[in-house]
């Protein structure tokens, strides 16, 4: 996507389904780090409102964190970014493979 492109993509609708802008994302001194806020985040880097370069820059956070966000979203929606239930699902998976070996 050009430069120019991008700068047309002034809001997108967020994981809640109201509309997602640059001054409604999270503030880059994020701390706590809930489900909606990395939702947010994955929702605006999906429809170009930032890039992953961008993402990663202004919330300090590493391309395989958000990378993680991403595919919790996809395989669990927006409920497996909880840190409670991305415990779960390591846990169940374990057991679930050693369940089925043994």
């Amino acid at each position: 996507m050009s430069h120019d492109a991008k700068d047309c993509v002034r809001s997108v609708i967020g994981p809640d389904g109201q509309p997602l802008s640059l001054d409604s994302l999270p503030p880059p001194n994020t701390k706590r780090w809930v489900s909606r806020r990395k939702a947010e985040v994955v929702a605006a880097v999906r429809a170009g409102l930032l890039t992953l370069e961008e993402a990663c820059a202004r919330y300090n956070i590493s391309t395989e964190e958000f990378l993680s966000w991403q595919r919790l979203i996809d395989n669990h929606g927006v409920r497996g970014l909880r840190v409670t239930r991305l415990q779960h699902y390591r846990q169940t998976g374990a057991q679930g493979d050693y369940a089925t070996r043994h």
